[in-house]
């Protein structure tokens, strides 16, 4: 099981890493909301465990933003703040277990166990084309045993693809399916987040792959 720990205490952070990891986990250790962002995007995590009080970007905001995104990994939150109102903070941003500080390492490993069965008896939302799978619930895109994970309009654009292969988007269908019909973004967003796709298919080895039909659009398709 691999797990990604955000905490800004480096003694604390070292304390639990070195918990979790003789507890058999792997452990990615940051000390930073926008770090933990930065990692969580990038790879498919069992769970996630933040602090709240962090700099540059909080806790509970990471969490904001990683539920924004689609990010359905199952998160611990870890404060000092145990008012009643501080708790619903926290599970109304998208955590699914609450801790106080200070905690028992018990405790934790507990709650840390309890979150990852929850995520082992969830049923993945999985699309499938060719060689690759898209988890729906998590963004991580795979083929074999090769993953990256997705965000924002890039995600949303690849699950759109995946359940229509072969279907040929304009790129002002792409931009009203994707953005919305009023949105005020430019039309080179889609030339941009179709660019991230093509990378990150070629970083994967996949048969499948987004064809650029010139002038009309694109689809997703197997190599010929």
């Amino acid at each position: 099981m691999r797990i990604l720990l955000a905490e800004d205490d480096r003694d604390l952070n070292n304390a639990v890493k070195t918990l979790l990891s003789r507890s058999g986990y792997q452990v990615d250790a940051v000390l930073d909301g926008e770090e933990a962002l930065d990692y969580v995007r990038a790879e498919a995590y069992d769970g996630v465990i933040l602090d709240w009080m962090m700099p540059r970007k909080d806790g509970v905001e990471a969490l904001r933003q990683m539920r924004a995104e689609g990010i359905k990994t199952p998160c611990l939150l870890l404060t000092a703040r145990d008012a009643v109102e501080d708790r619903v903070t926290g599970l109304d941003a998208g955590a699914d277990d609450y801790l106080p500080k200070p905690f028992d390492v018990q405790e934790l490993l507990a709650r840390v166990r309890a979150m990852l069965r929850r995520r082992e008896a969830f049923i993945p939302d999985v699309i499938q084309f060719e060689d690759l799978a898209l988890d729906k619930g998590t963004g991580e895109l795979r083929c074999g045993d090769r993953s990256v994970r997705l965000s924002g309009k890039t995600f949303q654009m690849m699950i759109l693809f995946m359940e229509n292969p072969h279907i040929l988007f304009s790129v002002q269908q792409l931009m009203d399916k994707v953005w919305g019909w009023d949105a005020e973004a430019e039309i080179n967003v889609v030339w941009v987040n179709i660019s991230t796709l093509r990378k990150k298919l070629a970083e994967l080895d996949t048969q499948a792959e987004i064809l650029v039909h010139r002038g009309t659009g694109y689809s997703l398709e197997k190599k010929s």
